[in-house]
């Protein structure tokens, strides 16, 4: 989550330009993302990951291609437009948020090949949204196999971290023939402060989860996303 308010503060606060401000939100949440992974094989094994393999290979069908594009298209956009397509993805992020936190692991809404083609687009439109706002996109990943696969909260969330290094590695790797890539160089300290800043927050923001009841963080983590949402729109 903090990955999403994150990115509004490069933006608005540190002043990057919008590309810039996505290439150093991606190379922070990979530092996050790959703490995180090892962090949780006390909860769920990562033998208990590889059991579920098919699941990560269907997701990742899709979201590899979809950072892919989503990069490129970044690489692409104006500035301006960059910023209103972020916007809007902030909204959509606290729209799921708030709907889909109560989702709560069942029968697989869909089975078979529909299961798997379901998969492959949700796999994409994932990576897109990943790479443009330079996330994980567990937001995304989480009630997507919890709700389509039908997998168990503690091992969705294990399995969306999984889906999410490769993905992030792809999009980081297209964002590296881009010129603004430089913008980790001029920045190396500040990027590591940030990282390890990020990493103490995903920690704390974890006990904040068992402490404070979701009906009232969750709502009000999808306002600051909207208040961001806004600020980055009127962003010039």
């Amino acid at each position: 989550m903090e990955t999403n308010i994150r990115l509004p503060l490069l933006i608005g606060l540190f002043n990057f330009a919008a590309l810039e401000a996505v290439i150093l939100n991606k190379a922070m949440s990979l530092v996050v993302v790959a703490t995180a992974l090892p962090f949780r094989a006390a909860t769920v094994p990562f033998s208990t990951i590889a059991e579920n393999w098919p699941i990560v290979v269907n997701l990742l069908a899709g979201s590899l291609l979809g950072a892919w594009f989503g990069a490129g298209w970044a690489t692409r956009l104006k500035s301006e437009t960059l910023y209103k397509v972020i916007a809007a993805m902030l909204v959509a992020i606290a729209v799921v948020l708030v709907v889909g936190h109560d989702a709560t692991a069942g029968q697989a809404l869909l089975t078979g090949v529909a299961q798997m083609i379901a998969g492959v687009v949700a796999g994409f439109i994932i990576g897109i949204v990943a790479s443009l706002l330079g996330v994980a996109g567990g937001e995304l990943l989480i009630p997507t196999l919890v709700l389509l696969f039908g997998a168990d909260i503690k091992l969705a969330g294990s399995l969306s971290l999984a889906v999410s290094l490769p993905t992030m590695l792809v999009g980081f790797t297209r964002y590296s023939r881009d010129q603004s890539f430089s913008v980790l160089g001029r920045n190396k300290i500040f990027l590591l402060v940030m990282a390890g800043g990020s990493i103490v927050g995903t920690f704390v923001g974890g006990l904040l989860l068992g402490i404070v009841p979701n009906a009232f963080l969750l709502p009000a983590l999808a306002a600051i996303l909207l208040i961001s949402a806004i600020k980055v729109w009127r962003h010039s």
